[in-house]
């Protein structure tokens, strides 16, 4: 990977919708060349795909929390029935394995408190392999490079 690559990075991170030509202007290619650079870091796996960014407080999405879990047992099998059951909840948008205090950090995205409320009891509460649950509600996001 060289400076171009990382060039060619940086702008799909920023624009995944940019088109080829543009793209190339950008960095200072050819479009063919600049094609064969995408392909190749999609062949490879550094550019994992693309995906559209919807605006969820119009989808009825108002509400993301942010959830630390920490489990009651630090077993293999604990781990991989935690995140089969997190992979299975709609509400659960990340699942990330931490260290620290705590084994897991969710975002959850739900509707209302009163949805969250559910997917606090109904979902994580009843989980065997969850020992403790500490929310966050998020209030705003100055920056957010998801995309």
């Amino acid at each position: 990977m060289d400076a171009i690559d990382r060039k060619i990075l940086h702008t799909l991170e920023s624009n995944g919708r940019i088109s080829n030509t543009d793209l190339a202007a950008r960095v200072g290619l050819s479009a063919s060349a600049c094609l064969r650079r995408v392909q190749e870091l999609e062949r490879t796996g550094l550019i994992k795909g693309y995906r559209a960014v919807l605006d969820r407080s119009r989808l009825g999405g108002e509400i993301t929390a942010f959830v630390m879990v920490g489990l009651s047992a630090h077993l293999a099998k604990d781990a991989r029935a935690f995140e089969a059951a997190m992979a299975a909840a709609d509400e659960v948008r990340e699942c990330h394995n931490v260290t620290g205090a705590v084994e897991y950090l969710l975002r959850v995205e739900v509707e209302s408190l009163a949805q969250y409320k559910a997917f606090h009891a109904d979902t994580l509460g009843t989980l065997p392999q969850v020992a403790s649950i500490t929310s966050h509600i998020c209030l705003g996001s100055s920056k957010d490079m998801r995309a």
